[in-house]
């Protein structure tokens, strides 16, 4: 149902985080507006425990971003997309599957199956955005995950233990987050919760992997550097170097949380 304060509420926390991680430069402008629409759509539908549960993965991943920025820019800035500062298409491609799940959710009938989905898909995005920002630091080099062959630190498709075990603590901490707010919200545990976002998110972050090894378009910027990036900042175009142009990062994020979102839902059906 409409829930009134809820909405303002998310509105106004979304307004007012979204507004210091611009200032912090973790946000575009349009970064700021995508966390607002975003913020307000899950808060105001979905309620503490949608809403508590994306700030928690707003916060944490802002903050990783900036950890060591210096050096992982070092290591990997020019095979990222994009920098640190996330924009409009980011924070979509992150909150606007769990900000239309919310709509769903707060309008229709809250069915325990978009709550599934909702926590498989923010599970997956915080996993992968941990291991994303903390597997770069590792200090040993990544392998690709589809031929295990050693890669440089940044390449899309490239896993590491330090990855991988930040994947686990960010979707653990989803699962966490989500059981407890939904716990105090209903006066009773939904365990089913916790296997349902841990094996969701982890799954759904090695999907990004493997869509990165496999499909994401990769560029070859001059001295045959591998790059997530179309272009140099010169306007230079790179010619194309393996998956398709319209698989970006951001793309890849999207069906990745989608895929972790089905398996949390497929989960969830067991119990």
């Amino acid at each position: 149902m409409l829930n009134l304060p809820h909405i303002i509420a998310g509105l106004l926390l979304s307004f007012l985080i979204g507004g210091l991680a611009y200032r912090r430069r973790s946000l575009t402008r349009g970064g700021w507006l995508g966390a607002i629409i975003s913020g307000t759509a899950t808060f105001g539908f979905g309620g503490w425990s949608w809403g508590i549960t994306l700030i928690v993965f707003f916060l944490t991943s802002s903050a990783l971003s900036h950890f060591r920025q210096a050096k992982k820019q070092q290591l990997a800035g020019e095979k990222f997309e994009k920098g640190s500062q996330r924009d409009l298409f980011q924070t979509l491609a992150n909150g606007g599957p769990a900000a239309l799940l919310a709509l769903l959710y707060g309008l229709g009938s809250q069915s325990p199956a978009l709550l599934a989905l909702f926590v498989g898909i923010m599970a997956t995005v915080t996993a992968d955005t941990w291991a994303t920002e903390l597997g770069v630091l590792s200090p040993r080099l990544p392998r690709m995950i589809t031929t295990w062959r050693v890669v440089e630190p940044g390449t899309s498709g490239g896993i590491t233990t330090h990855g991988t075990l930040a994947a686990i603590c960010g979707a653990a901490l989803i699962a966490a987050t989500t059981t407890s707010i939904v716990a105090l919200e209903r006066g009773a545990w939904s365990l089913w919760l916790l296997p349902a976002a841990l094996l969701g998110g982890i799954a759904g972050s090695m999907v990004d992997s493997l869509l990165g090894a496999t499909v994401q378009a990769i560029y070859r910027a001059p001295g045959t550097r591998e790059t997530e990036r179309s272009s140099g900042r010169d306007g230079l175009r790179y010619p194309l170097l393996r998956g398709w142009r319209w698989m970006t990062n951001d793309m890849v994020n999207l069906l990745s949380s989608l895929i972790g979102g089905a398996i949390a839902l497929g989960i969830s059906l067991l119990r």
